[in-house]
C-alpha cells in the first residue's frame, strides 16, 4: 500500500517537509559551532533537527563580501565532505543567505557560491524579495551558476516591506519557493516611524498592553497573510528572529505562539540557545503522538475508509491532520512508535 504521505497529502506531499528551526550565522566561528551543533544534535536526536544557514548579507562586513562568500564554500563543501566520507550518519542541511538581487555583490555570490558550492547546499535564500520578478530574476542567475550534475536548488524568500507582503500569494505560489519567510526589523522600519519600537520585540509575560510583534496589529497582519499564502501553496512559512536570546521562558512563549497562533511551521534562531526552545515550543505534545498514532494505525489497517476512535468518527480530512501531527514530531526529533517506524526509515 501506497505511504500515508501520498495517499492523504497527494501532490503536496514533499511540501511541509523542512526542519522547523533555521539556525542563522553569519560571523566564521560561530559558523563553525553551528555546523557541530548540528552534527551533534543530529545525533542526539536521530534526523537533522535545524538547518544553517550561512549569511551572506548581514555576515559579511564592507568590502568583504567575496572573502564571506568564499568562506560560505569552504565551510558548506567541507560540511559535505564529512558525510561523503562516513563522518556522520545524518545528511547536514546546510543553506546560504545571499544579498538582495539588486544589491552589487549578488552576481558574485550566486557565482562563488552557487558555482562552488551548488551539491552542498540544500537551500538558497534571498532577501528583500519584493516580487515574483525579483524571485525569477534570481533564479535566471542561480540557475545558470548551478554545475549540471548538481541539484535543482530550491528557493527560499524573505519578505520584509508592505509591498511584499501585499505581493505574497504570488511570491508563494512560484514553483521553486519552498519556504517564505517574514523580515520583521525591515517591515517595521519602512513604516516610517508609524509602527514603535516595541513591535520588534516580546512584551513580558506579565505585559497585558504592550505592542510588541505578536499584539500590534500591522505586524500581526503581515505574519499571518504570509503563513496563508503559505499554506495556500503547500509551502513553509518561516517565522521572524526573536531578539531576547538570553530569555528562553521568552523565546519558547513567542516560538509556541507562532506555531499555535499565527500558523507558522519553522522559525527563524540567531543564538544556539534558541534551537531547543523552538524545537520544544514546535513538538507535538506526548498526548497528541499518542492519538494521532492510534487514529493512523487504524486507519491505515482499514485502508483509509472512515474509522470510529473513543466515539468520534474520522475520515480522510482528519487522518491528514493526524499524520501531519506525526511529521511535526518526527522532524522535532520525538521517537516514533514502533508500528508507524516503517513510514519514517529512510
Amino acid at each position: 500500500m501506497s505511504h500515508p504521505r501520498e495517499v492523504l497529502l497527494g501532490a503536496q506531499s514533499g511540501a511541509g517537509l523542512l526542519p522547523v528551526c533555521d539556525h542563522y550565522s553569519g560571523v566564521e566561528a560561530r559558523m563553525r559551532k553551528s555546523l557541530q551543533l548540528q552534527r551533534e544534535m543530529a545525533q542526539e536526536f536521530g534526523t537533522c533537527v535545524f538547518d544553517v544557514t550561512l549569511d551572506c548579507e548581514d555576515g559579511a562586513p564592507v568590502g568583504g563580501e567575496v572573502d564571506q562568500a568564499n568562506m560560505v564554500v569552504a565551510l558548506a563543501n567541507s560540511a559535505q565532505s564529512a558525510i561523503n566520507l562516513g563522518a556522520n550518519e545524518v545528511v547536514p542541511r546546510v543553506g546560504v543567505r545571499l544579498h538582495a538581487v539588486d544589491h552589487p555583490a549578488f552576481l558574485s555570490d550566486v557565482e562563488t557560491i552557487v558555482g562552488g558550492a551548488a551539491q552542498a547546499l540544500s537551500y538558497v535564500m534571498l532577501p528583500k524579495v519584493e516580487s515574483v520578478v525579483d524571485v525569477d530574476r534570481a533564479l535566471r542567475a542561480i540557475d545558470a551558476a548551478t554545475p549540471i550534475q548538481a541539484q535543482v536548488l530550491p528557493i527560499h524568500v524573505l519578505v520584509e516591506s508592505p509591498g511584499a507582503v501585499h505581493r505574497v500569494y504570488e511570491i508563494a505560489a512560484h514553483p521553486r519557493v519552498q519556504s517564505v519567510s517574514f523580515g520583521l526589523m525591515d517591515f517595521v522600519s519602512s513604516h516610517a516611524g508609524a509602527i514603535p519600537a516595541s513591535a520588534m520585540g516580546v512584551r513580558g509575560a506579565t505585559d497585558s498592553h504592550g505592542l510588541d510583534q505578536f499584539h500590534h496589529p500591522l505586524v500581526v497582519r503581515a505574519k499571518t497573510e504570509i503563513a496563508s499564502a503559505c499554506h495556500a501553496s503547500g509551502k513553509v512559512p518561516s517565522h521572524c528572529v526573536v531578539t531576547e536570546f538570553s530569555d528562553s521562558a521568552a523565546m519558547e512563549r513567542a516560538a509556541r505562539y507562532a506555531a499555535s497562533a499565527l500558523g507558522y511551521t519553522r522559525m527563524w534562531s540567531i543564538h544556539p540557545s534558541q534551537i531547543r526552545p523552538i524545537l520544544k515550543a514546535f513538538s507535538p505534545s506526548a498526548q497528541a503522538v499518542d492519538q494521532a498514532t492510534e487514529i493512523i494505525v487504524k486507519a491505515h489497517a482499514a485502508q483509509w475508509a472512515p474509522i470510529s476512535v473513543a466515539g468520534a468518527l474520522h475520515d480522510r480530512a482528519s487522518f491528514r491532520y493526524y499524520w501531519q501531527v506525526l511529521e511535526r514530531a518526527h522532524q522535532t526529533g520525538i521517537a516514533m512508535p514502533a508500528e508507524l517506524s516503517s513510514f519514517f526509515s529512510a
